[in-house]
């Protein structure tokens, strides 16, 4: 492994690691739903991050509960962090027009 993929590794491992660190701190104080959202949006990429970084040094296979070549373990976790922003950004739009 060249040394740019070393440094790739350590900074998406360092940085996720510290997010969802965080995210899970802030779980325990919050009870708001907005919040709650984008927590396990965090969480979801650091599992993302991991997942394909062990794909990346060949340690698990891609092919992990793959249909007709589709990936869909791949698939879920590169989109479910999305899904969980877009319901955190849309509680928080209900919440905003309905006060109005």
């Amino acid at each position: 492994m060249d040394p740019g993929n070393t440094v790739y590794i350590i900074c998406r491992l360092a940085l996720g690691a510290i997010s969802s660190f965080f995210a899970i701190l802030l779980w325990s104080r919050t009870r708001d739903a907005a919040w709650i959202f984008v927590i396990i949006s965090a969480i979801l990429t650091y599992v993302e991050i991991i997942y394909s970084i062990l794909n990346l040094l060949g340690i698990i296979s891609e092919n992990i509960l793959s249909e007709n070549a589709v990936l869909i373990i791949t698939i879920l976790l590169s989109c479910m962090p999305t899904v969980f922003i877009i319901a955190a950004f849309s509680v928080m739009a209900l919440r905003k027009y309905r006060s109005r």
